[in-house]
């Protein structure tokens, strides 16, 4: 089995709602999210998938859906008192736990046909969650 991981590194900001700590306040967090790719074979270059293609495709979506954006929870009361001063925010249906923002770029990644196997998200030095099927 071979593997790559791509890393892309961006900057978001979020809360968590229903959580006693600090979490519950608005803060950011200048992340890095580590893609794996497996293939059992190797393509006709001799690689998984092309590091240039992995960062494009997903750089773009990362930049676009996530750096330097809000993520909040749509029952956060601020989505409203954002949305009305033209605020960019990210609204999501579940919290946006580094679990949950793991799951969304690996649910990216599989859409793009990448053979994704894993997705870890580096909140900060020494705390990464994964999401993997």
């Amino acid at each position: 089995m071979y593997k790559v991981t791509q890393e892309l590194p961006f900057c978001y900001g979020h809360r968590l709602l229903h959580y006693n700590g600090k979490c519950a306040r608005l803060h950011g967090h200048n992340g890095t999210a580590r893609i794996t790719l497996r293939a059992e074979s190797l393509d006709e270059q001799g690689m998984v998938a092309d590091f240039a293609v992995i960062e494009k495709t997903m750089k773009g979506f990362i930049d676009q859906s996530l750096d330097h954006l809000l993520l909040l929870h749509q029952d956060d009361p601020l989505v409203p008192v954002l949305r009305n001063m033209k605020e960019p925010l990210v609204v999501v249906s579940f919290n946006p736990t580094a679990e949950n923002i793991a799951r969304m770029i690996y649910e990216h990644a599989e859409g793009a046909g990448f053979p994704v196997c894993e997705v870890q998200l580096v909140e900060i030095e020494g705390s990464i969650a994964a999401y993997s099927k």
